[in-house]
C-alpha cells in the first residue's frame, strides 16, 4: 500500500526529550587509555553528543526520509516497509536490497539510485534494476514479526513481497550482514524465482569434514576466530542477553549511540578517522532513527533467533550467486570456503571500503551488482507474427 502519511513525524517534545537527555549525560569514569583502545572513545562521543543535543537539524534530515519513495505491504497481518526505485527502463529486472545490523535501509538509497538510474552514473540503460529496498522486521519503519522463530521468516517475507504483493514473477537479490543471510536463505527456498544472488558475505558450510579443509581455509578460520575473541563481543551479548543490554540502549542516547559508532568505526575502512567514510550527520541520522523508532531491541533479534536455533540455516545455494568481498569487511573468506555453500559464479576482491559497502563505496557495489546480473537477466518475450 502507498504511504498516505509521514514515515517518521516526530514531535516537539519527544525532540526536546532527546536533546535533555543528551545535555543530562551522566558520563562514565575516564580510563588511563589512549582513544579506540577499550571500546568508544570518550572524547568523539563527547563531541558527537554535544552536537546532537545542539546543531544537529534533525528537522532537515526527517523531511529527507519522507521524502524517500516509501510503501507499506502487509503479509497477512505483517507489515514490511519498502522503498521502491522504478527502473528508468521497462521490463528491468527486479531485485531487493537487504541491509544488515546496525543500518538501516537509508544506508542503501545510494546504491539503489545507482542501479534504478545507471545512465546518470555513466552507465548503460539497459542495465537498470527495478529496486525494492525492505526494512528488516524491527528495524526502523518495520515492525517485529509477532513471534520469535514461527514458520514464516524474513526470507519468506521478501518472497511474498517481491511475487504476491509486488507482481514479480523472477527477481534478483543482495545482502550484506544479516540481509546476506536473508538472501542466502531466499534463495534455497525459492530457487524457482530468484535468478541470483550478490553477497557481501558467505553463511558458512553446515558440516565441513576438518579434513577436507585447504591450508587457505584453514588461515580463514583462524582469522575468524581471532575475530571473534577480540570483536566479537557485541554478538556474545546480542545472541546470548539482548534485553539485559536493551534497557540501558533504549533508554540513554549517548549510550545508543556509543554501542552503533564504535562499530562504523571498527568495520569501515576509514582508517581509525570516522570522517573519511562517514558525516557526522549521517551518523546520527541513523542512530536518530533507532532512537526515535525504538527499534534497538527489536533489532538483536536476528541475532538471538538465529543463536537459539530459531532461524532456518543455509544448506546449499544452488542458483548463481556472487561474493564481493570489501578488505575492511568482518570476514574474506577464501573462494573454495563459499563454493561449499553456494554455487559461485564470480568472486570479486574489492580494492577498497568496509562493511558499509553500500555507503562507503556504492559506485563499486553498482558496477559488481550490474556486471554480474547481465548475464542472468531473463530474455525478453518476442511474439510471433500476427500474435
Amino acid at each position: 500500500m502507498p504511504r498516505t502519511a509521514p514515515l517518521i513525524e516526530v514531535s516537539d517534545a519527544d525532540l526536546e526529550d532527546l536533546r535533555a537527555r543528551l545535555r543530562a549525560t551522566r558520563w562514565a569514569e575516564p580510563w588511563p587509555v589512549d582513544g579506540w583502545q577499550a571500546g568508544t572513545a570518550a572524547a568523539e562521543l563527547r563531541r558527537l553528543v554535544t552536537y546532537w543535543a545542539t546543531d544537529y537539524a534533525w528537522r532537515t534530515h526527517e523531511a529527507a526520509v519522507n521524502a524517500l519513495p516509501s510503501h507499506f505491504a502487509d503479509i497477512d497481518g505483517t507489515p514490511v516497509h519498502y522503498l521502491r526505485y522504478d527502473a528508468e527502463r521497462p521490463d528491468a529486472l527486479p531485485i531487493v536490497l537487504t541491509h544488515g545490523w546496525p543500518s538501516t535501509v537509508l544506508e542503501l538509497t545510494a546504491l539503489a539510485e545507482r542501479l534504478a538510474a545507471p545512465s546518470r552514473h555513466g552507465r548503460d540503460t539497459r542495465d537498470a534494476f527495478t529496486v525494492i529496498v525492505p526494512s528488516l522486521p524491527g528495524f526502523p519503519f518495520s515492525p517485529q514479526r509477532p513471534a520469535l522463530g514461527g514458520t514464516e521468516q524474513t526470507h519468506d517475507l521478501w518472497h511474498r513481497l517481491m511475487r504476491d504483493h509486488l507482481g514479480f514473477r523472477h527477481y534478483a537479490a543482495h545482502g550484506g550482514d544479516l540481509g546476506a543471510g536473508v538472501t542466502s536463505r531466499l534463495a534455497e527456498a525459492h530457487p524457482e524465482s530468484v535468478v541470483g544472488i550478490h553477497l557481501l558475505a558467505a553463511a558458512a558450510p553446515a558440516e565441513p569434514d576438518p579434513a577436507s579443509l585447504t591450508p587457505e581455509e584453514e588461515s580463514h578460520l583462524a582469522s575468524a576466530t581471532a575475530w571473534l575473541a577480540e570483536e566479537g563481543g557485541y554478538m556474545h551479548q546480542q545472541n546470548t542477553r539482548p534485553l539485559t543490554l536493551a534497557p540501558a540502549l533504549s533508554d540513554s542516547p549517548a549510550g545508543l549511540l556509543s554501542w552503533i559508532l564504535e562499530k562504523y568505526r571498527a568495520w569501515s575502512d576509514c582508517g581509525g578517522d570516522l570522517s573519511t567514510r562517514f558525516g557526522d550527520d549521517f551518523l546520527l541520522t541513523q542512530v536518530s532513527l533507532y532512537w526515535f523508532t525504538g527499534a534497538i531491541s527489536t533489532s538483536f533479534r536476528p541475532y538471538y533467533e538465529y543463536a537459539h536455533q530459531l532461524t532456518r540455516r543455509v544448506r546449499r545455494v544452488e542458483v548463481p550467486t556472487a561474493l564481493a568481498l570489501f578488505p575492511a569487511d568482518l570476514a574474506r573468506p577464501p573462494r573454495s570456503w563459499a563454493e561449499r555453500t553456494y554455487r559461485l559464479t564470480r568472486y570479486t576482491q574489492m580494492p577498497r571500503g568496509g562493511h558499509f559497502a553500500a555507503h562507503e563505496e556504492p559506485g563499486l557495489l553498482a558496477d559488481d551488482i550490474t556486471a554480474f546480473f547481465r548475464g542472468l537477466r531473463p530474455r525478453p518475450r518476442v511474439s510471433a507474427p500476427g500474435v
